[in-house]
């Protein structure tokens, strides 16, 4: 076995250990917690890690006797009357859960909002503190598991905090407060960060030590059993069987038994789910697990548990960060804490019962620090009242009710809070302005519900009569039938008496009989170019140029333009512009296709094909104007600038022999005093100029072609043309017009 093999595997031991440690006390507490017998929380402990670890696809997730479920587990047991036929309710629940994982039930959690994930994780975290810190000065009143806010001993987590401070056990404190003390050195000193010994069995096999020390100075420095871990020790193997619990099958004739199956499966199966995405959050590889699979491993488990006297079990939270914040790679770190469960319980009881739970408290408190980091909560309040409000309820409701209702009303708000964001900005509108005409275009929301049907009714009444309107689902993945109704109608009885076009694009295939319909012209028409001026052309490339610029492009049906302009064209435009990959004129003013004619070469220069290309554009194809289009940040400039600087040839300095004609033509147009003082302008100067130049050189073309075309002068002349010039911008996306004469 190679290092790199061995490593992963070496972390896994580790991590299953860590896990063992910390998960034997809470195996107990819920057991305690839930007024079941303390072996049950064992064996659901071991089925958790063995099997459900085994049967499972997860790599991190360690399932177990989860504290969420200890008001549950109590209530029913009371309710049933006997824990034998609790154990039958348990086994049902877990045939119920392999049913939701065979029916594929568990995308349920895909529809968790990460707020209350992250939520889920902060409070947890805030719980392992806050719980944990009694424990940590050896105050053990409470079962160590117990994760709800009221507690047995009438106290709540706030006022147990403070009987702590007043009440604590000072051997129990020392051994406590030195746990913290190593685990921190662990975390922040390098050379033990990367120990292969784990900082928590240095602190359980330190917590034993003082422990053994302070019995010595006897007094209150003595650790009792009390703050001792206290595993069921058996004299044998046949009292270790002894243990275990038969379900009680005369159990079947109670209604009771079903109900509270039901209630099992579902409360566990939602539990599992919520850790789950959880715990694949935590992962630092960010690895996805199977939520079906998850729920059928659950299943045999809870099947199990039931059937051998064991706790229903879930995916734990507070066990799967302990086993990702000790390292754990693989679900071997699962099975490894399940193993050690099993062998240790049944082997070495007495040795167990030497743990202080204070030293284990600390383990658990620096979990919780890692998981409610401050840095957390401040991602959360970057992120917007809209995650951080549903993540902020969700954290104060876990802490003060219990993880199961916490968890309920987070999802509660979120819930309120997804459609009062869908009520208040169900629909997107703009008003685009197409050759055409004006468009209402109506965006639909990613999930359109019968709650959308006001906002989209209004959108629909406000457009005018022979008006023009567009709804677009896109983005949409689900439109509920209500709402599907009330476009059906508006698109044929509703927009035919009010002559309104409605133009359908983005409807899924299976939202019958709705398809893609444009019925608005998005493309120059003959009609249209005819009744066009000059000027109303150039607005509409100054227009489209805004669009560009601001990234709020019209909407438009390309594979009907191509069809459509496929016999036929009626341009309105006609553009020279440079050659340059930056410049793609239909893009720059967005227009669509058969809009605008395009030539392009380098220099704009008018030569003989150019100016046919002009004549045939406006003479015969009925363009309105021609823009002679440059750019900002030429390299044909600066080539032209330094060829004329140097003395040297274009063709020696490039090796393009026909570019030389070129340069000389855009030479024509140089300044020579400010090129004297080229090299002491700075580079701002010397971009300024280079704009300018290129501005004259335009200016220049334009007037070659006004002298050069009689024919395109005539229709000048005429008013039938315009003539104008235009500097792009390649950094804001501007195009600045001007027209001959301008300086």
């Amino acid at each position: 076995m190679n290092g790199r093999a061995r490593l992963p595997l070496i972390a896994d031991l580790s991590a299953g250990l860590v896990v063992f440690l910390v998960a034997l006390p809470l195996c107990l507490g819920v057991a305690l917690a839930s007024n079941a017998p303390l072996f049950s929380g064992i064996l659901a402990g071991i089925v958790g890690g063995l099997l459900v670890g085994a049967l499972s696809k997860s790599h991190t997730s360690v399932s177990g006797p989860a504290a969420g479920l200890t008001a549950v587990v109590a209530a029913q047991i009371a309710s049933l009357g006997s824990f034998q036929v609790f154990l039958l309710a348990v086994a049902m629940a877990g045939i119920i859960q392999i049913v939701l994982g065979v029916i594929r039930a568990g995308a349920i959690a895909d529809f968790v909002p990460s707020s209350v994930i992250k939520g889920l994780l902060a409070a947890i975290g805030l719980i392992l503190i806050l719980k944990q810190f009694p424990h940590l000065l050896g105050r053990d009143v409470n079962p160590l598991g117990l994760m709800a806010f009221e507690e047995p001993d009438r106290e709540n987590t706030l006022s147990e905090l403070f009987r702590a401070l007043l009440d604590f056990h000072p051997g129990a404190a020392v051994v406590g407060v030195v746990s913290i003390l190593i685990l921190l050195a662990w975390d922040k000193i390098k050379p033990l960060k990367k120990s292969l010994v784990p900082g928590p069995l240095v602190v359980v096999l330190t917590g034993v030590g003082l422990s053994l020390l302070l019995a010595r100075l006897g007094g209150h420095w003595f650790i009792d059993s009390t703050h001792l871990v206290q595993v069921p020790v058996a004299d044998s193997l046949a009292g270790i069987l002894g243990f275990l619990q038969w379900p009680d099958f005369a159990g079947l004739a109670n209604p009771q038994v079903y109900m509270a199956a039901v209630t099992i499966a579902l409360v566990a199966s939602l539990e599992t789910l919520l850790n789950l995405e959880a715990v694949d959050k935590l992962d630092p590889q960010k690895r996805i697990s199977p939520p079906n699979r998850e729920l059928i491993a659950q299943g045999v488990g809870n099947l199990t548990a039931g059937l051998i006297g064991g706790l229903p079990v879930t995916s734990v939270i507070v066990r799967s960060s302990v086993n990702i914040n000790a390292g754990g790679k693989t679900k071997l770190a699962t099975l490894v804490h399940g193993l050690l469960l099993l062998l240790c319980v049944a082997l070495l009881p007495a040795w167990l019962n030497m743990i202080p739970l204070s030293c284990l408290a600390a383990v658990l408190i620096m979990t919780g620090l890692k998981l409610a980091s401050l840095r957390l909560f401040r991602q959360m309040w970057r992120e917007g009242l809209n995650q951080f409000l549903p993540f902020f309820i969700t954290v104060a409701a876990i802490l003060l009710t219990d993880l199961l209702v916490g968890i309920l009303i987070g999802l509660a708000f979120s819930t309120v809070f997804i459609l009062r964001s869908n009520l208040q900005r169900p629909l997107r509108q703009i008003v685009e302005k197409h050759i055409g005409g004006e468009v209402l275009h109506i965006e639909l929301a990613h999930q359109v519900s019968f709650l959308n049907r006001v906002a989209l009714s209004k959108a629909l009444a406000a457009v005018p009569q022979g008006g023009h309107v567009l709804i677009d689902a896109r983005d949409t993945d689900y439109i509920d039938a209500d709402v599907l109704d009330l476009i059906l109608e508006y698109q044929k009885e509703i927009a035919p008496v009010r002559r309104i076009q409605v133009s359908l694009i983005g409807f899924k295939e299976h939202y019958e009989p709705f398809e893609d319909w444009v019925q608005y012209a998005d493309y120059s028409t003959r009609e249209l170019q005819a009744r066009l001026t000059p000027d109303q052309v150039v607005q509409i490339l100054r227009d489209g140029n805004e669009r560009f610029r601001t990234g709020k492009l019209l909407t438009r049906d390309l594979t009907r333009q191509r069809e459509v302009t496929a016999g036929d064209q009626h341009p309105l435009a006609i553009v020279l512009s440079g050659a340059s990959s930056r410049t793609p004129v239909e893009l720059i003013f967005d227009m669509g296709l058969g809009d605008i004619f395009c030539a392009r070469v380098t220099g704009n220069l008018p030569s003989v094909g150019v100016l046919g290309s002009l004549e045939y554009a406006c003479v015969v194809a009925g363009a309105k104007l021609v823009l002679v289009l440059g750019h900002a940040n030429s390299a044909l400039m600066r080539l032209a600038i330094e060829a004329y600087r140097t003395r040297q040839q274009v063709v020696e300095t490039t090796g393009c022999a026909h570019l030389a004609p070129i340069v000389a033509e855009v030479q024509r147009a140089l300044d020579p005093q400010r090129i004297e003082r080229w090299e002491s302008m700075s580079p701002w100067e010397q971009q300024t100029y280079l704009d300018e130049l290129y501005r004259s050189h335009i200016l220049r073309t334009m007037d070659t072609i006004h002298q050069e075309s009689e024919a395109l002068r005539r229709l000048v002349q005429a008013g039938q043309l315009k003539l104008v010039g235009g500097m792009y911008n390649v950094r804001s996306g501007q195009v600045d017009f001007f027209e001959p004469g301008a300086t």
